[in-house]
């Protein structure tokens, strides 16, 4: 009976009882890498702090550079503005003595008229309003007395310097309208920055936010490291000027006076400038707590180049308003020898500068959110150092 059975082949047994535990595996395996693969992207899409700092440090950077563009545009449309103003007041100067010309001449035309001297329409013909009207008609002028042509001529130039003063006037005031919409510009990206930075702060959990702390406070030990190298190379290098001076001085003591004149000719540019660069330290350290507002220069809060400004101001040092011209507002000199009052400036489109006061240490006003403070110049890694300017 059993002999008609056929015996189930090896590959069916394999195929009827182990497929569904492979397919099982199989299926569990594909789930496990669709998970993996859904959850990637919603890894991928949350940042890490560090991208978030720098995020954040960037819309600063961001927010600073308008702030700049923002200072350059208020100090256009100021400008633009005296223009006009000054304009407007000449072109009413001279239109009252345009009106004062026009009765003289209106007087000639009427007397003439009574006398016969000249035709019915020579009183219109004077009070015309182009000078177009007196070169085309020449034989009147014949016909007039000196003190007649002498008035038509005043009256004529009147005219036409009021005429060109009315198109200055006009044109400024076109150019008024554009530094305004410049200006708006400006405010609203410095607006919009800062917003980005604040709602991308906000949406940080108040662990994530300590682990910020300590990466700006890792930062900052490293800065003020860099600041104490900085501080005994300046150290190292003042000795070896005083030595190499104690030297000088001690050869042209016995080489004669022409030693000591040469010497003492650099001394009071010296002098002069310590003196300058204390006054503008000591306005420096005075500001120190106050806020950070973009485009303000003071008293009672500052934007970067605003508080350089009024610190150079202080020791009667007229600086530009702006970072972009700040920075070529004086002489450029190696990082390793910046003097205190020298003005340091950061990153490749120099959108900050602070005032350096010796020990690689400098007072700035930071960013949106911060107050004027004492900070190292490598607060933002010595990369970010663009220049060190000496503004008297």
């Amino acid at each position: 009976m059993a002999s008609h059975r056929k015996s189930r082949p090896t590959g069916s047994r394999v195929a009827g009882i182990r497929t569904p535990a492979l397919a099982t595996a199989a299926l569990t395996s594909v789930a496990l890498l669709s998970q993996s693969a859904n959850a990637a992207p919603a890894a991928d899409d949350k940042p890490s702090l560090e991208e978030v700092e720098k995020k954040v440090d960037d819309l600063y950077r961001q927010a600073e550079s308008a702030t700049d563009k923002y200072n350059a545009a208020k100090e256009k449309t100021a400008k633009q503005r005296k223009r006009v103003d000054t304009l407007l007041d000449d072109v009413a100067e001279r239109t009252q003595k345009l009106n004062e010309a026009r009765e003289e001449l209106g007087s000639f035309a009427s007397a003439q008229y009574r006398t016969g001297a000249a035709a019915p329409d020579t009183a219109t013909f004077l009070l015309a309003d182009t000078p177009q009207d007196y070169f085309d008609q020449t034989q009147l002028m014949d016909r007039m007395t000196g003190r007649q042509k002498v008035a038509v001529d005043d009256y004529v130039t009147q005219q036409s310097e009021t005429m060109k003063k009315r198109q200055e006037a006009t044109e400024s005031l076109e150019t008024l309208t554009d530094s305004q919409a410049g200006l708006r510009t400006a405010k609203a990206t410095v607006q919009r920055k800062l917003a980005d930075a604040r709602e991308l702060m906000s949406k940080l959990t108040a662990e994530e936010k300590a682990r910020l702390a300590a990466i700006e406070k890792e930062k900052q030990a490293e800065a003020a490291r860099k600041a104490d190298e900085l501080a005994r190379q300046q150290a190292a290098q003042q000795k070896a000027q005083e030595e190499a001076a104690q030297q000088q001085d001690s050869g042209s003591s016995s080489s004669g006076s022409s030693g000591s004149d040469s010497s003492s000719s650099t001394a009071p540019a010296d002098s002069s400038y310590a003196t300058k660069a204390d006054k503008a330290l000591a306005f420096a350290r005075a500001q120190i707590g106050k806020p950070y507002v973009w485009g303000a220069v003071g008293p009672g809060s500052y934007d970067c180049s605003g508080l350089t400004q009024a610190a150079w101001k202080a020791a009667g040092v007229t600086l530009p308003r702006t970072t972009y011209d700040q920075v070529n507002a004086g002489t450029t000199v190696p990082l390793s020898q910046a003097r205190p009052g020298d003005l340091v400036f950061f990153y490749d489109d120099v959108t900050h500068v602070g005032i350096y006061i010796g020990n690689g240490m400098m007072i700035h006003a930071p960013k949106p959110g911060t107050y004027v403070r004492e900070e190292s110049v490598y607060y933002d890694g010595e990369s970010a150092i663009h220049s060190v300017v000496r503004p008297a």
